[in-house]
């Protein structure tokens, strides 16, 4: 299904939060016809159609029929198989972060986009935050990480813990700056307001000594999102949501100099879906494709176990002084 159009005919599988937000992004992007949504649940595939003044497609099939490329936004549990189905179907896919639930499933989706030579790009959203876009290129050689994030409670994104719905962000965005993966890794996490891990704190390490602290949370009173970076002779600090970034240098005889860096603020969701749209029509390698969130998820996971493993020595604690366990 190659095109050479100048628009992408695109629509959106799952109308939930997050796909009612590619909706309102793509129904005014040049270069993008929004053919129409689907969603597993009729009654919110038709609210959403009468919100946006769209089409809503009574199956996945009907949607493919219509359309060559669409993003992916349904709950993490069914990414394999909707963007398989797709993927097969000849489409284009942006399929939310995290690709999917386990290595297995986001491999199958990685080979089946090679196979039928389709675009794959993973909505790793902050990757498109003109405030990385900006730490990128003042980036020299980066040696302890102190990233946080942390949310105010909502009841979405509970299929999956605080690691995959908030850290694997960072995750990624590390991973992109060192240039390499984590060879040690202490984790430790608990539950609160939901029954999966609610928030983590996790110290990595990577080749040259190279630290990262990250800390996440969904159960927090405030929203945070900052990464503050060490490097010789200067430290960077930058906010995701404010879309800021300013550096600390040291110059030769010890004065220190304030530096705002520039950066142009925009919609990520906006950067990625233009970015996706590009892909699809010159056929280029996306920013974010199958293989960088594979390596993502592959260290979420890491994490994942060793906050199980912190988890059960924790229980076995509690049960000694005559404390409910986890």
């Amino acid at each position: 299904m190659e095109s050479h159009e100048k628009t992408v005919r695109i629509a959106v599988a799952g109308a939930g939060a997050f796909g009612r937000n590619h909706i309102r992004v793509l129904k005014d992007l040049q270069g993008a016809t929004l053919t129409g949504i689907y969603d597993r649940d009729p009654a919110t595939a038709s609210t959403a159609a009468s919100e946006f003044g769209v089409q809503a497609f009574d199956s996945l099939e009907a949607l493919a029929q219509a359309s060559q490329a669409c993003v992916v936004a349904v709950p993490t549990i069914a990414h394999s198989e909707v963007g398989s189905q797709l993927l097969e179907a000849g489409l284009d896919i942006l399929v939310e972060k995290p690709i999917a639930l386990d290595l297995q499933s986001a491999q199958h989706l990685v080979s089946l986009a090679a196979l039928h030579k389709r675009i794959l790009q993973v909505g790793h959203l902050e990757r498109f935050n003109p405030a990385v876009t900006a730490l990128e290129k003042s980036i020299t050689l980066p040696l302890f990480f102190e990233i946080h994030r942390l949310s105010v409670f909502t009841p979405r994104s509970l299929d999956v813990d605080v690691v995959l719905d908030l850290m694997i962000h960072d995750i990624e965005i590390l991973l992109a700056l060192t240039g390499k993966e984590p060879v040690g890794i202490q984790a430790a996490g608990i539950h609160i307001l939901s029954e999966k891990v609610d928030i983590a704190n996790v110290r990595m390490e990577f080749p040259g000594g190279v630290i990262a602290n990250l800390t996440a949370s969904r159960a927090s009173t405030e929203r945070v999102r900052k990464l503050r970076v060490f490097q010789p002779g200067a430290y960077l600090s930058m906010d995701y949501a404010k879309q800021e970034l300013f550096g600390i240098e040291i110059g030769p005889q010890r004065q220190v100099r304030i530096k705002p860096q520039l950066v142009v603020k925009n919609e990520p969701l906006r950067l990625e879906l233009e970015a996706f749209l590009q892909s699809v029509t010159t056929r280029e390698k996306p920013k974010v494709d199958g293989e960088t969130s594979l390596r993502a998820l592959r260290v979420a996971l890491d994490v994942v176990d060793k906050i199980e493993l912190h988890a059960g020595v924790v229980s076995e604690t509690l049960k000694v002084a005559g404390y409910p366990s986890y």
